[in-house]
């Protein structure tokens, strides 16, 4: 597989770590050790607070903004498993700056320890404050985008889901990058790519055993599994080529458009899972570019 790889990813590829979530506390730890404070610039603005119903958020603005500004609720990734605000730090910054928007990153809970439902209440608890609360962090509650990569895609695909049903709060855009959709493990890219960088078939398995500890899957649980996806907000989705989850975006991506939404897919040769996090890759600083281009664009005609 290696001779798939994009050269710049293949060069970093002896120094990436070994994603076993086996041991969950264990492999988080070791996370947070790796883990590099980011070094934030002087025009903008981090506070952390605790919402909603004991839902810790970092919200990131702008500085000196004349007008209230889009909002993206971002959800980091980790298999449902791992991650926190820490982990989406520097992406964060970087997309607060460059598209003009506050983001609101959210720390939700983890399994095993709080399988599903519980991550995606939290989820649901910050979006439904962030659209009750957006004028006081100088956000607009009108331009409220949802997004995440890997499971935190997944859970913001699932709250436009639930938005759609209980009518609202109005979501304009969501990012679903490299999105964690499907528990069933039944694409082709999941059955091929079984030793691949970062993420593989047996931790996807994995995760979700842990996510739904035996309960009835639900489309709030696995999106993909939604029998109606129209009337759904626009979407930016992402598929990486040497990715486990890659056919579950494009295949979710494909269902979109043939019900009438608006859908710009990106699948990008020589990538894995994880991959668009390496900035020292092209394939990696375009991806990144591309999409806070999309959220951009967004704002600007909501």
């Amino acid at each position: 597989m290696e001779h798939r790889i994009d050269p710049e990813l293949l060069a970093v590829l002896p120094y990436l770590p070994t994603v076993d979530i086996a041991d969950p506390a264990a492999f988080r730890a070791a996370q947070r050790a790796r883990t590099q404070p980011v070094q934030r610039p002087d025009g903008i603005l981090v506070e952390d607070r605790v919402v909603a119903a004991d839902v810790p958020v970092r919200i990131y603005t702008p500085k000196d903004a004349d007008r209230p500004l889009g909002v993206l609720v971002w959800f980091h990734g980790g298999g449902f498993v791992f991650g926190d605000v820490d982990s989406s730090d520097g992406s964060c910054v970087a997309t607060a700056i460059e598209v003009g928007c506050v983001v609101v990153s959210v720390e939700y809970r983890l399994a095993p320890e709080h399988p599903f439902p519980a991550g995606f209440e939290d989820a649901w608890a910050a979006l439904r404050w962030v659209a009750d609360n957006a004028a006081s962090f100088g956000a607009d509650p009108a331009r409220i985008a949802v997004g995440g990569v890997s499971a935190g895609g997944g859970l913001a695909a699932a709250l436009c889901l639930r938005a759609r049903a209980e009518g609202g709060p109005a979501i304009v855009y969501q990012l679903l990058d490299t999105a964690v959709l499907d528990d069933r493990l039944d694409t082709p890219s999941m059955r091929e790519f079984d030793a691949t960088p970062l993420w593989n078939r047996p931790q996807a398995a994995l995760s979700w055993q842990y996510y739904l500890a035996g309960a009835e899957p639900t489309a709030y649980a696995a999106p993909a599994r939604a029998e109606d996806v129209s009337n759904l907000p626009p979407a930016y989705i992402t598929a990486n080529e040497l990715d486990p989850l890659r056919d579950e975006a494009i295949e979710y991506a494909t269902r979109l458009i043939r019900a009438g939404v608006r859908v710009e897919l990106h699948h990008r040769p020589g990538t894995f899972h994880g991959s668009n996090a390496i900035p020292a890759a092209d394939v990696s600083r375009r991806a990144a570019a591309d999409m806070r281009r999309a959220l951009r664009a967004a704002f600007e005609v909501a």
